[in-house]
């Protein structure tokens, strides 16, 4: 069961968030027509929800190795320079997201000193940007799961 769950972890988070800034979207429609009063702490929300979902989604691409690549060229090599130059994209995925983890430590280091709060809701700002290091750490995790396995079963 937990097994499963971390499994499926991106999946059902990403799925809970979407319809948390579905219905907020909503109801912000909703208010607007009907009431004619926006709510103005709806698009934070939402926007900086989006930066968690792409995030999750960053890591699911990446757990089912399905991110775009070059197929009719990559598919000409030979085994040898296939599994080098997917070696090599893991790397630099890695590297990649090593450095938007880092960068983004830093962000959320200045926000907490700074004592940085949103604009509608004043509220902490690094409780949005505290996903940038922290699913770079998972897409990191899910670049090398899907490594070991490709490795392991020839599929690069």
């Amino acid at each position: 069961m937990i097994a499963k769950f971390f499994d499926h972890f991106e999946e059902i988070l990403g799925s809970i968030l979407v319809a948390v800034m579905v219905t907020i979207s909503f109801v912000n429609v909703i208010t607007r027509y009907f009431i004619r009063m926006s709510l103005s702490w709806s698009e934070e929300i939402t926007v900086n929800l989006f930066v968690w979902v792409v995030m999750l989604g960053t890591a699911i691409a990446f757990k089912k190795g399905s991110h775009l690549g070059m197929e009719f060229i990559y598919e000409r090599f030979p085994d040898r320079i296939k599994k080098v130059l997917f070696l090599l994209s893991a790397i630099l995925s890695i590297a990649f997201f090593v450095v938007l983890g880092w960068l983004g430590a830093i962000e959320v280091k200045d926000e907490i000193d700074l004592c940085v709060i949103t604009e509608s809701l004043a509220i902490p700002v690094w409780y949005y940007t505290i996903a940038i290091p922290v699913f770079s750490v998972l897409v990191i995790f899910r670049i090398l799961q899907n490594v070991v396995t490709s490795l392991r079963d020839h599929s690069y």
